[in-house]
């Protein structure tokens, strides 16, 4: 699933394309990639036509589109979330139709002329929805891209990602100490911290010597905030790589694939040497994905295994 570096990565392309384009035709090709639009292909179609974008927005792992608003109607935007397989491709109205396009929104803009915005997605996970904007909790931008202190109804009770400028640090550190539960699904977590995937979950963990299994509520907050700053640093150094591509799916906005996989010291390097020590890399399972990580740097902790979140101790 495209993590925050990649989601960010196609936010940054489709940014100078949509500010200002306006919409002149919507085609909805799978009525299940806006199943998530309580109103339908129709209703879809008939909002968003003939009205302008604002711009490109994300937090975390979410994408949305802001509708300039006419009089004193609510705001709206164009939420996208990729799943595991969605593309946002910027497209001249006489390309080809992309193989597994499911919705085709067609622009006019001011300086860059006629462009589509094609919704391609091959497992159908992803999705296209207009969602109402509403104030966000600390009065902050709803995300990066936008001035604006909204944020998509759907989005609202996500947290925001390292990467934000209205990020607190003091706040998720008091937050992750809080929780009784192991470290890596505290980082996976979007409601504590959003934007990090399993990949760089791993990529993290391995930096700050850190075991997935590490109680939350035993580290020391300097710990915490060495954890934090190793996941500044791996989304950054993603980030400016193009984000990480395995295979086709994972491309900005012109169809190229990034290339942080090559930089990987922890995920998917499974029997390869450490970079630190020199031990091999362990692959072991998690949740329903896996962990990567060094048994020799990463030293599993010796404390008893946490009671799950909302479990006290008395009832053990």
């Amino acid at each position: 699933m495209p993590e925050l570096p990649e989601v960010e990565v196609v936010r940054a392309g489709l940014e100078p394309a949509v500010a200002g384009a306006l919409v002149t035709g919507v085609e909805v090709v799978e009525p299940r990639s806006l199943r998530r639009h309580l109103g339908g292909v129709a209703d879809f179609e008939r909002r968003l036509v003939g009205r302008r974008l604002a711009g490109a927005v994300r937090r975390g792992k979410f994408l949305w589109l802001p509708v300039e608003p006419e009089g004193e109607e609510a705001p709206v935007a164009v939420l996208g979330h990729l799943g595991m397989s969605g593309q946002l491709l910027l497209r001249t109205p006489d390309a080809a139709a992309d193989r597994q396009l499911r919705v085709r929104i067609s622009l006019e803009h001011p300086e860059h002329g006629d462009l589509v915005v094609a919704f391609a997605d091959q497992r159908i996970f992803g999705s296209l929805a207009l969602d109402p904007l509403v104030p966000t909790a600390d009065g902050a931008p709803g995300g990066l891209g936008s001035t604006e202190p909204l944020v998509p109804e759907h989005v609202a009770h996500i947290a925001r990602d390292p990467l934000d400028p209205a990020f607190d640090d003091d706040r998720f550190v008091e937050r992750l100490l809080a929780r009784r539960t192991g470290l890596k699904r505290a980082l996976l977590d979007q409601t504590l911290v959003s934007g990090i995937g399993n990949i760089y979950a791993d990529e993290a963990l391995w930096a700050a010597r850190l075991h997935y299994e590490a109680p939350t509520a035993s580290l020391k907050r300097p710990a915490v905030r060495r954890l934090l700053a190793e996941v500044r640093l791996v989304l950054e150094r993603a980030l400016a790589d193009g984000g990480t591509s395995f295979d086709a799916q994972y491309v900005n906005v012109n169809g190229a694939s990034g290339y942080f996989s090559q930089r990987l010291n922890a995920y998917g390097q499974q029997g390869r040497p450490c970079a630190r020590c020199g031990r091999p890399i362990v692959r072991e399972a998690f949740m329903n994905r896996s962990s990567h990580l060094c048994p020799s740097c990463q030293r599993r902790p010796r404390a008893a295994r946490q009671p799950r979140e909302g479990t006290s101790l008395a009832a053990k």
